[in-house]
């Protein structure tokens, strides 16, 4: 299996400011924000991935983020960290089925991995 980049992730101070500022700019569609505070955003492209817009954790300024699908998300998050990687977010169901994890680089950039129901 391929593992290919399917979402980014805006984390955002201010979610409600990010979002009518690229919605604003871009044209995307920005959802309501749901019951743990996240907005699906669509950019209505076949050239691209869509995405979504978090709260940003308090420790933590805004930034982005992607997310990289795998087969296995426990020998995904397994591996990263063999190589040097942490775990920031253990994997967690999601409420579709699928699961993800947050992780950090040897160089401390996060990412997330996504196995898909």
């Amino acid at each position: 299996m391929a593992n290919p980049v399917l979402q980014f992730q805006i984390l955002s101070k201010e979610p409600e400011t990010t979002a009518k500022f690229y919605a604003e700019l871009f044209g995307w569609k920005i959802g309501s924000s749901d019951a743990i505070g996240y907005r699906s955003v669509e950019t209505d492209s076949n050239e691209g991935i869509s995405g979504g817009i978090w709260p940003a954790p308090q420790q933590a300024g805004s930034f982005t983020q992607w997310f990289v699908g795998v087969a296995d998300i426990g020998a995904a998050v397994e591996t990263a960290t063999k190589l040097g990687g942490k775990v920031l977010m253990p994997a967690t169901v999601l409420p579709d089925g699928g699961k993800m994890a947050v992780m950090q680089d040897p160089l401390g950039m996060s990412f997330g991995l996504w196995q898909r129901k």
